[in-house]
């Protein structure tokens, strides 16, 4: 269910003023830290297995205004194809940060009453085989500034942009006696593809522990708004530090909710995460 214009201001305004109060540290980090000129890197490549959930208006070509609606999460059931990796630079507080995400997810099911077309139940005695293949895009840019630095723990604030580009295909065929049904053939294909843009504003580290302070917990949490409703993106696992690098798992979910406007009325992405990077 799409999320209400007041829940969503209310947590904009949350996340907005935890970020206000973390920045507030960040004179105190500063003469805390020594100066560091140097440029250090982290690069990133990781595995992401996640279930998509979403609300897709498709329209039916040739037959006038009616819509095939579908929430993915009724079809999606494999991930065919993924490619995943980011990238962190740093001297002294200030750094960069970016991250690209390319997943391909799909499933069919057949002989399902899942969907509505023209926002209308299906008539009795009549049922749908449906072939859905969702290729996502994701893509983070964005400045950081080091708040704090020490043993125990780091954060950082992070300001930037993310892109959405998401090319959904749906292959449909109805079964049964469709007379009731303002579609114009039995079967078809119809895309949708939308790119969306927003600002983005978040926070990352990590918590570490042990007894040498070689395990960690990673931590990001971002929040934004600009051609989508409101977007929102939390990271949270567990790592071991080698010194050259970092290997660890987490569990990652991404959340969109668009504007009315929008074929897409809702999109979520979650699920496990591993991964290694290396310091250079």
């Amino acid at each position: 269910m799409t999320r209400s214009r007041k829940q969503i201001l209310n947590a904009k305004r949350t996340f907005i003023a935890t970020c206000i109060a973390l920045a507030g540290l960040a004179p105190a980090a500063a003469q805390a830290q020594a100066a560091d000129d140097k440029w250090h890197f982290e690069a990133t490549l990781y595995g992401w297995f996640p279930g998509i959930r979403g609300d897709t208006s498709f329209s039916v070509p040739g037959s006038g205004s009616p819509t095939i609606d579908l929430s993915s999460s009724d079809v999606i059931d494999a991930l065919k194809m993924a490619f995943m990796g980011n990238f962190a630079a740093r001297k002294g507080e200030w750094g960069v940060f970016t991250d690209f995400v390319y997943s391909d997810l799909g499933g069919d099911k057949s002989g399902t009453r899942d969907f509505t077309v023209g926002h209308r139940a299906l008539p009795a005695g009549v049922s749908g085989n449906l072939d859905l293949d969702v290729k996502t895009y994701i893509w983070t840019i964005a400045g950081t500034y080091n708040l704090a630095s020490k043993p125990e723990w780091s954060a950082d604030l992070l300001f930037g942009a993310r892109m959405l580009q998401m090319d959904q295909t749906l292959d449909w065929g109805f079964n049964g006696n469709i007379a009731g049904l303002p579609v114009g053939s039995r079967s078809g294909s119809t895309t949708v593809d939308s790119t969306e843009w927003d600002a983005i504003i978040g926070v990352r580290g990590r918590v570490n522990f042990g007894s040498d302070r070689k395990w960690f917990v990673p931590y990001y949490l971002d929040m934004g708004t600009g051609q989508s409703q409101f977007t929102w993106q939390a990271v949270l696992g567990l790592g071991y530090d080698f010194g050259w690098g970092t290997v660890g798992a987490a569990w990652r979910y991404l959340d969109y909710n668009f504007k009315s406007s929008s074929a897409v009325s809702s999109m979520s992405m979650s699920g496990p995460a591993v991964g290694v990077s290396f310091r250079f």
